[in-house]
């Protein structure tokens, strides 16, 4: 093994002048840092860490400093080289960018920024091509990028998703038919997940959304008429969980959060979840915990599980914000819930197709109702989706959606790779189908031949030596662990929120550029931040301007709403300020439900996969540090107005 790591090393110096900044290589900041690549000392006690962690990262990252204008951020260069020092342990991570260079090289090649999903794929970018060419391996995520175009993918999917409908208990306890791709993909999941065969029963469903529908239509909300759930941010799949259970008869009740540091009101949730019932038997409802808010990285402690279980509540988790091994420090044998659900990516940094998974604990299963419902997924093998149309064994139907029925076959939607890295929202499997039928249309034979060659050839790439399908993705995480995992995303995320809070405006009394909600420098925060940018009167700028100025910088954020805020009495003057509602918001938080308060705060988010390195979030930084220039948004709305490009209403 070190012998390979110096080949790595050798290889990384021959291939590029200048090499990377993370550890996998000697530093290229060599007077500065050189004397830190040995591995980090270990502290004296967790305890001690985690006391310690804050201040450490306030005197020690551009400490007593304010920055007044984007022209005069340290360069990347310096930055790291202030980073390295707060943060020894970040050299201990650079088998992370080793993985990088090699299997995902598309990031830096294509100078893309992900910021805006937690996730995790099954399969490495690597794995897309039809050759890998050493010409387009680089030695580092870092500087300085090769002056070559990405090289050409493939456009063959790995995978198609075949929608079904049908009754969820009976799918949970007997299950369907399954492609072998299919059975593969669920056994590999399950051991990632440290999901046990013997306890749990799972199926696929098209997304999150799905899922949290699925189990809402099929929960007994007659007999446990509540539903609690433990959010700080609006959630396109709860909106859904929430509508059908109200449908059924059930409360809808939610966990309420501190301002300003949005911690739960602890005492309102022990009162919502401790049953009144003392001498019947307890029956609680379906209380929905996602271990930490993927928008502000707030971390929330395990014991409410535990509280929940022991008043009769049926415990759903929900893992899709998870780290990629978070799973390993959570304990699912020790709390046991009811159900969990988490989502699976393609791959990370490409077009974020893929499915969800919803386990469902098997000595549970027998309380749910039987209902016909949509939305539940199988996985159709790729070659399977290049069969001449006489071949199908389906009939002709109509336009699928989430919303209609469809036959048990279902529709067949090809999950494939893009360069432009995103799914258009609302298109269609008639669209899908053309498209992929136009590509066909002018093929000779010889070149069916070589597209039926190609798809072979990634079968036979992603085989292993004993004939198991590969996921490369799943395997790199297994092979770095939670150590190395969660310690890189705590270096990263600290320094993002505290470079953050150091911008402010220039000839003002203090004015901060930006604002964080929930935690800010903090040792066990997760790897997402919610923020604003305010300009120099203190007036918010639109998150969705943020996003898109984001966008034209090659750097991918998102935006949401942050709600169930509460306010204590000397806070109010404050509420006044910041509160806004979420259909004034230019319909773009729009609730659904009438009934439901809808107040709370739009924000734009960035979150931090296992992939992210210093360069991803210094880029960031440098990219907000530009509203510090009052004209910004103007600048930039005129420039594109001149490009003949679409502006962004101000």
């Amino acid at each position: 093994m070190r012998e390979e790591n110096r080949k790595m090393q050798s290889l990384c110096l021959s291939d590029v002048s200048e090499v990377c900044l993370h550890g996998c290589c000697p530093s290229p900041f060599a007077t500065v840092v050189e004397h830190q690549t040995q591995a980090s000392k270990p502290l004296s006690s967790s305890a001690a860490c985690r006391r310690d962690f804050a201040s450490k990262t306030a005197s020690s990252i551009f400490p007593n400093t304010q920055f007044t204008n984007h022209e005069s951020l340290p360069s990347v260069h310096e930055s790291f080289a202030e980073f390295t020092k707060a943060y020894p342990q970040y050299f201990d991570t650079y088998q992370v960018d080793q993985i990088r260079a090699q299997e995902y090289y598309h990031l830096s090649l294509s100078s893309h920024t992900c910021l805006d999903y937690l996730g995790i794929g099954l399969f490495s970018y690597s794995q897309l091509q039809k050759y890998e060419s050493p010409a387009y391996r680089i030695a580092s995520s870092s500087f300085p990028v090769p002056p070559q175009a990405p090289p050409p993918i493939l456009d063959i999917p790995f995978f198609g998703v075949s929608f079904k409908t049908g009754n969820l208990k009976t799918q949970l306890l007997h299950g369907g038919p399954a492609s072998e791709l299919e059975s593969a993909i669920r056994k590999r999941i399950m051991a990632f997940l440290n999901v046990s065969e013997n306890d749990y029963s799972m199926v696929l469903t098209a997304n999150k959304t799905s899922a949290f529908k699925l189990l809402a239509e099929s929960y007994p909300f007659q007999a446990n008429k509540k539903l609690l759930t433990v959010y700080d941010y609006e959630s396109e799949a709860i909106e859904a969980m929430s509508n059908s259970s109200e449908r059924k008869g059930a409360r809808v009740m939610s966990a309420e959060f501190s301002w300003p540091r949005l911690r739960i009101q602890t005492s309102k949730l022990r009162k919502m979840v401790a049953s009144k019932e003392r001498k019947k038997k307890k029956k609680g409802g379906l209380f929905v915990f996602p271990l930490h808010s993927r928008m502000t990285g707030a971390r929330y402690p395990y014991l409410w599980m535990s509280i929940a279980q022991e008043n009769g509540w049926h415990v759903l988790i929900d893992a899709c914000a998870l780290g990629p091994k978070d799973m390993d420090s959570f304990g699912l044998s020790l709390f046991r819930p009811d159900f969990l659900i988490c989502s699976f990516y393609k791959v990370f940094g490409e077009n974020p197709s893929g499915f969800a998974c919803l386990f469902a604990k098997k000595s549970t299963i027998s309380i749910l109702e039987t209902s016909t419902s949509s939305g539940m997924v199988g996985l159709i093998p790729a070659e399977k989706l290049f069969r001449p149309v006489t071949e199908s064994s389906g009939t002709d139907t109509e336009e699928d959606k989430l919303s209609a029925p469809s036959s048990i076959s279902g529709s067949i939607i090809p999950v494939q790779a893009s360069q432009s890295g995103r799914i258009e929202e609302g298109k269609t499997f008639e669209i899908q189908h053309a498209e992929i039928t136009e590509k066909l249309k002018g093929l000779e034979t010889t070149e069916i031949s070589e597209s039926e060659k190609a798809i072979d050839i990634i079968h036979e790439d992603n085989l292993k030596a004993k004939g198991e399908l590969e996921f490369r993705c799943l395997d790199q995480v297994d092979s770095l662990g939670l150590v190395t995992i969660s310690n890189r995303a705590r270096c990263l995320i600290n320094w993002l929120v505290n470079a953050l809070l150091k911008l402010q405006h220039p000839n003002t009394e203090g004015v901060p550029l930006v604002r964080i909600y929930g935690p800010k420098v903090k040792f066990d925060r997760g790897p997402a931040v919610a923020f604003n940018v305010f300009d120099w009167k203190g007036e918010k700028i639109e998150p969705v301007i943020v996003q898109k100025l984001a966008d034209r910088s090659n750097i991918s954020l998102s935006y949401g709403f942050l709600h169930n805020i509460w306010f204590a009495e000397k806070y109010e003057e404050e509420k006044d300020k910041v509160i806004e509602r979420s259909d004034e918001t230019k319909g773009t938080y729009a609730n659904k439900r009438k009934d439901k308060n809808n107040t709370g705060i739009a924000v734009v988010t960035a979150a931090l996969s296992f992939l992210a390195d210093f360069e991803d979030i210094h880029k960031l930084w440098a990219f907000i540090a530009q509203f510090l220039d009052a004209d910004f948004v103007e600048k930039e709305r005129w420039r594109y107005t001149a490009l003949n490009q679409n502006t962004i209403e101000v």
